[in-house]
């Protein structure tokens, strides 16, 4: 797929996220039950909700193209790895947020076209949000925008040449450790200061492709469709996600749908692998 997404798609995709975020938020208003998955990561109906609204809409708006979502058992990989091009669902990121109530959770859809996430639309239902990012898109104003309450804003990453002062980390509400602390700290010791936002869910990359902060490490277990879509929001904005060795963040290329550990950033021009200490052992 060389084009950029049609414009009759992107509104029925931000058509499917808001009918998804409704669903959830229809939930959030309740005392609702939490369930356990096998990982022992939460559940919930808002989950099972925002997955059949977004399944049934995306298989509407293209049933030749596959859709791996986090709440279906996915294809396996022998079957998968025949596709050019699948829909990456993660109809509620961060239920943790969901269940502790501060809003910052999001409804995420990816387009993946061989190993790249081409297309991503992240919903935030708490704050009227959507974020969208077109990799291809040609016009720069239409590659990465938000629309928050009917009014559209174009997205652009910080510079990092352009800007002075402490360097910026969005990191994870909930997943941290001694390992991303050392990290920091060697951070601050080579830059000589460190500021840091606890942000949750895929928002941590929406908010670096708002200019908001300059680097998210990841220090830990994700899943591809946890960050396909903000990686795709991200990367219009221009900025990228690499893995330690300074590869982009391929996806659709194992058996397993774990990320490894990763390096999110504002500005993907600026030598932040060079920059930036390595990643301390496990």
């Amino acid at each position: 797929m060389a084009d950029a997404i049609s414009q009759d798609w992107i509104v029925e995709l931000i058509a499917i996220v808001e009918k998804a975020g409704a669903a959830i938020l229809e939930v959030y208003s309740t005392d609702f039950e939490i369930q356990r998955k096998n990982d022992e990561s939460p559940l919930t109906q808002a989950d099972l909700a925002a997955h059949r609204e977004i399944v049934a809409g995306l298989q509407a708006l293209s049933p030749q193209i596959p859709i791996i979502s986090e709440e279906s058992a996915p294809p396996p990989f022998a079957e998968r790895a025949a596709w050019q091009r699948y829909w990456l669902v993660d109809p509620l990121d961060g239920t943790k947020e969901f269940v502790n109530r501060n809003g910052e959770f999001t409804v995420n859809i990816a387009l993946i076209d061989g190993s790249e996430p081409v297309f991503g639309i992240v919903g935030v239902p708490v704050q009227d949000k959507v974020y969208i990012g077109d990799v291809r898109q040609s016009d720069p104003s239409q590659r990465a925008y938000v629309v928050h309450k009917g009014e559209s804003r174009t997205l652009r990453v910080q510079r990092q040449r352009d800007r002075q002062g402490p360097i910026r980390v969005v990191a994870s509400r909930n997943h941290g450790g001694e390992r991303l602390e050392g990290y920091l700290g060697e951070i601050e010791a080579r830059f000589a200061a460190c500021e840091r936002t606890p942000v949750g869910s895929s928002l941590k990359l929406c908010v670096l492709a708002e200019g908001g902060a300059d680097i998210y490490p990841r220090l830990g277990p994700t899943s591809e469709w946890d960050i396909g879509a903000a990686q795709a929001v991200l990367t219009a904005a221009g900025g990228s996600v690499f893995t330690s060795d300074g590869a982009v963040l391929a996806y659709n290329t194992k058996d397993s749908l774990l990320n490894p550990e990763f390096l999110a950033v504002g500005d993907a021009s600026y030598p932040w692998i060079a920059e930036l200490p390595s990643f301390p052992e496990p």
